[in-house]
């Protein structure tokens, strides 16, 4: 498995070492490791093991990565813990959606996504079989007094959670028992406990659940529901843009690579997978990214400005960005300058 659990100190301290991201450091743009003249490590952080990463992680397997001179690693912290991180200079960037970014940029700082990874809104709203609501039943009147289980109060999920319930006409800290997980992999748990009646997941658990009776198929897709959003993205310090503009266009340069591999080779990305996702059973495996394929999860590299505004959009209305004070735009969050025009 690609993902490694290093210790943040250790993190930080070979990110200050490798990337020279100190007071001292020559200018950037003509430092050796933004040229490429010496090999780069680099950490990136993510909030959960997912199959919509896969892009990151075929670029890492296939060398597309070390073909740049750039080793990364990849390191999973749940709770906000990506974007602390990066926040605090212990990595060099995080795999996630863009209004994490603007929630932190209205308080002072300056995070931009450089490529897309996954390009809708990857969660579906589910029920234990049986229990959906009936076809043309009005979803305000079946979400009103229901537990619904999801992500962390200010994750991308939870912003689209709270969209939905307030798009239905209800006040969702009143209307609704939300269960805000900080460990989203805690959700399963939950529902096979009956804590809640309702779960807002993403792929594998999505896949997962069905295989062990947890809940039946999505009662809402969310990623047919939204179209283009810009779910998951590489998103760091606009000063490592400034400094390192050329380290920046290599990583990018690799990991399009990778987000080809998996768009265009669906038994390569069934592989990668599974070695990625060992316990999954192969048949959920296999259903969760035909279903990823079926709802064009990734969607090329470059970050639309539909997909940001979307995002954005969506962010404002479920109550997570507040940007009336300094206001978050595509220019503010996210550059086309490594991917190229959509």
């Amino acid at each position: 498995m690609i993902t490694k659990n290093a210790t943040l100190p250790a993190i930080a301290a070979f990110v200050f070492v490798s990337l020279g991201l100190n007071g001292c450091a020559a200018p950037a743009s003509s430092s050796p490791e933004s040229r490429g003249d010496v090999p780069v490590t680099i950490t990136i952080a993510e909030p959960v093991h997912g199959i919509g990463y896969l892009p990151l992680y075929a670029a890492i397997e296939s060398g597309a990565f070390e073909e740049e001179g750039i080793t990364v690693e990849v390191t999973t912290l749940t709770g906000g813990g990506h974007v602390s991180s990066v926040l605090s200079g212990e990595v060099f960037g995080f795999i996630g959606g863009v209004e994490s970014g603007a929630v932190a940029n209205v308080k002072g700082a300056s995070l931009k996504g450089v490529v897309n990874v996954v390009n809708r809104g990857n969660v579906y709203f589910v029920a234990p079989e049986g229990e959906e609501p009936k076809a043309g039943e009005d979803l305000g009147k079946y979400f009103e007094g229901k537990t619904i289980v999801g992500g962390r109060h200010g994750g991308t999920p939870n912003a689209i959670l709270r969209h939905i319930l307030i798009e239905s006409g209800l006040d969702p800290d009143t209307d609704t028992i939300l269960q805000e997980l900080e460990d989203s992999s805690a959700i399963p748990s939950a529902m096979n406990a009956g804590a809640a009646d309702i779960a807002v997941v993403a792929e594998p658990q999505l896949g997962l659940g069905i295989a062990q009776g947890l809940w039946g198929q999505p009662f809402l897709n969310v990623p047919a529901e939204l179209g283009a959003y810009a779910y998951s993205s590489i998103v760091v310090p606009t000063k490592t843009i400034d400094e390192n503009p050329g380290l920046i266009q290599r990583f990018v340069t690799a990991l399009i690579k990778g987000q080809e591999l998996i768009e265009g080779d669906p038994e390569y990305a069934f592989e990668l997978a599974q070695r990625e996702f060992a316990t999954l059973d192969p048949a959920a495996l296999k259903a969760t990214l035909d279903r990823a394929y079926e709802d064009e999860l990734w969607d090329g590299s470059c970050l639309s400005k539909a997909a940001i505004e979307t995002n954005l959009k969506v962010a404002r209305a479920g109550k997570i960005l507040d940007d009336s004070s300094i206001k978050q735009s595509y220019e503010t969050v996210a550059t086309m300058t490594f991917t190229g025009d959509c």
